[in-house]
């Protein structure tokens, strides 16, 4: 059976992606790609008919609590909380950096 990766083909694949591998790392890369590849393939040959397709093993069920709204807060009683307040708002740090 013919390896299903060459070297070249890892060199090719590294230069699309600007990488720059040295001998040694393009050996093992295309060592871990053959694997990788073949381990592919045995999945192909699985006969999956009947099979739902899933994302995951378990069925889902949504645990949130359905969104009901609630009581109003406050707004003076959260600002009076906060560590600093501006116009009757939160006052934040700058996102960038700026001094204001």
């Amino acid at each position: 059976m013919t390896d299903p990766i060459s070297r070249d083909d890892v060199t090719h694949v590294a230069r699309l992606a600007c990488l720059s591998l040295t001998d040694q790392e393009l050996e093992a890369f295309t060592g871990q790609l053959a694997n990788i590849l073949s381990h592919a393939s045995d999945l192909e040959a699985l006969d999956l008919t009947g099979v739902e397709p899933t994302s995951h093993p378990l069925p889902l069920v949504n645990v949130l609590r359905p969104d009901v709204p609630g009581e109003p807060v406050d707004r003076d009683e959260v600002l009076a909380a906060a560590p600093s307040v501006e116009d009757h708002q939160f006052r934040v740090p700058p996102a960038l950096g700026g001094n204001t």
